[in-house]
């Protein structure tokens, strides 16, 4: 497993680089080659590669999902190499979640008959999935259970449930003019901005879980002009589908304060809430494969962040998250995967698979 990482790791795979996702996707196709003794199905949306392992001709029951893009640019592995020192392996994307991708593997090639699996690694995930989410929602439509193979939460945690995401930008239209000379003519977008991030920050509900954030702003074209544009993007996480509706809606119903302003209103909910019935029967049945199979007993919390196990929910698949990797630091520097985990993480995911394959229910 550990030399099987380091391939994935020092093949650098940006999400926004679409020759570095295609030479990835080589990369972890001939891996799966050389573990599943099949070759993947390709499936190129828009010059972005995913990658599909269909065992059997039989009917589709079990979804393992995962994604070999990263957030990391190319170059990263000269500041932050590919090590393995005192126990603890380091890279970027080791955690997010290329080792996740290698304890799948690892862990279906253990199984004596694969039939009624699907393994899909898409290409985008950390991008918001626009090019894979209708994959992911088709293979997981109908199947008893869909496992995702994104890292783990602290101490190994599964992630029972996840917050629906949205994404808006907010763009606000003035009227340029002399700062100096003649300030009363123009429409000033950065003070109209200013009037929408706070408008735009009153949505939250921290009692329901609900954060609205406004993030990277930009306003104004030079030091001595009033700014005629403006721009601001906002993150939304919700618990339940309820409030992402009634966040959008407020969304949409925003208006300029200032005469003579504009504002225009882009994006809306990119990924549903993973509700915590959608995990509850998986996650129980999980703890008993634990049991068994004489492994500490697992736990699961909520997180805030999103990932393709959104979508296999929201088509009504349960669906367990969190099943990758032990370890810390995805998307920051000290991102890390502990080794002594990766063997039982791998044995976890193999018996819950065979469990499943059983038929009885998920």
């Amino acid at each position: 497993m550990l030399r099987d990482i380091e391939t994935l790791v020092t093949c650098e795979s940006p999400s926004s680089d679409l020759a570095a996702v295609a030479r990835s996707a080589d990369a972890v196709a001939r891996l799966g080659v050389e573990r599943l003794g099949v070759e993947p199905e390709r499936v190129v949306v828009d010059g972005r590669t995913h990658l599909r392992w269909r065992f059997g001709d039989g009917p589709r029951r079990v979804l393992v999902v995962g994604h070999h893009d990263t957030v990391w640019p190319l170059g990263t592995l000269m500041t932050h190499p590919f090590t393995v020192d005192g126990g603890v392996l380091r890279g970027p994307g080791c955690f997010d979640m290329k080792a996740g991708l290698v304890l799948a593997m690892h862990a279906l090639a253990a199984l004596p008959d694969r039939s009624g699996v699907t393994l899909l690694v898409t290409g985008d995930e950390e991008i918001g999935s626009p090019t894979s989410r209708a994959l992911v929602e088709a293979e997981a439509a109908g199947c008893a259970a869909a496992l995702v193979l994104e890292a783990s939460a602290g101490g190994g945690a599964l992630k029972l449930e996840r917050k629906g995401v949205s994404r808006y930008g907010v763009r606000v239209r003035g009227r340029a003019a002399h700062a100096g000379l003649e300030p009363e003519l123009g429409v000033n977008a950065t003070v109209e901005l200013a009037h929408q991030v706070l408008a735009v920050a009153a949505l939250a509900d921290p009692g329901r879980g609900t954060t609205v954030t406004p993030t990277l702003m930009s306003a104004g074209s030079s030091a001595n002009t009033v700014p005629a544009l403006g721009e601001v993007a906002v993150d939304v996480r919700a618990r339940d589908a309820a409030e992402q509706r009634r966040v959008d809606a407020a969304m949409r119903a925003l208006r300029p304060v200032l005469a003579g302003a504009g504002v225009e209103v882009s994006g809306g909910p990119n990924r549903p809430p993973l509700p915590g019935s959608a995990s509850a029967a998986l996650f129980e049945r999980a703890s008993a494969v634990a049991a068994a199979l004489g492994l500490p007993p697992l736990s699961g919390v909520a997180v805030g962040g999103g990932s393709d196990g959104n979508f296999t929910a929201g088509v009504g698949t349960p669906t367990l998250d969190g099943l990758g990797a032990v370890g810390g630091g995805a998307h920051a520097d000290d991102e890390h995967v502990l080794v002594a985990e990766l063997a039982p993480r791998a044995a976890l995911v193999a018996a819950l698979v065979a469990d499943l394959l059983t038929g009885d229910g998920p």
